[in-house]
């Protein structure tokens, strides 16, 4: 189904990988991209990956959604897990860019069942591993 707002559509190949993070955590990460009028997927970080190398994983200067499996213990000393759903979108990115993919998020997360924190960064010291640890509790 097109997002009337921008006329993208979501691959189902981005519903398939977002459950297999989700139920079988088979990836720590993965990004989006918009091809055309297609969300499609672009990396899958391996469960293995860290937060860095999620970080290297987006453009300097284009445009990207991602979600993020974030492993973390509590202060009760608990393993817990957070899915959090990331907008980039840096500075240097073409504003068609910007809005395109601004018009596209809502409908596009919503496609994602079980995210649990959103963060919109336009610079990477706006999704820093101290905000995304400071998120998840």
């Amino acid at each position: 189904m097109a997002n009337a707002a921008s006329g993208t559509t979501v691959h189902d190949v981005c519903k398939l990988k977002f459950l297999e993070l989700k139920v079988k955590r088979n990836y720590r990460f993965i990004v989006f991209k918009i091809e055309g009028q297609q969300v499609v997927v672009e990396k899958l970080g391996s469960h293995g990956d860290n937060y860095d190398d999620f970080i290297a994983s987006l453009p300097s200067d284009e445009c990207r959604y991602a979600v993020f499996d974030f492993d973390f213990i509590t202060n009760e000393n608990c393993q817990k897990s957070k899915i959090y759903f990331i907008a980039w979108s840096p500075e240097t990115s073409k504003v068609r860019m910007k809005m395109v993919y601004a018009s596209s998020k809502d409908r596009f997360k919503r496609e994602l069942d079980g995210i649990q924190i959103e963060l919109q960064a336009t610079d990477p010291s706006e999704m820093s591993f101290d905000i995304i640890k400071a998120r998840a509790y």
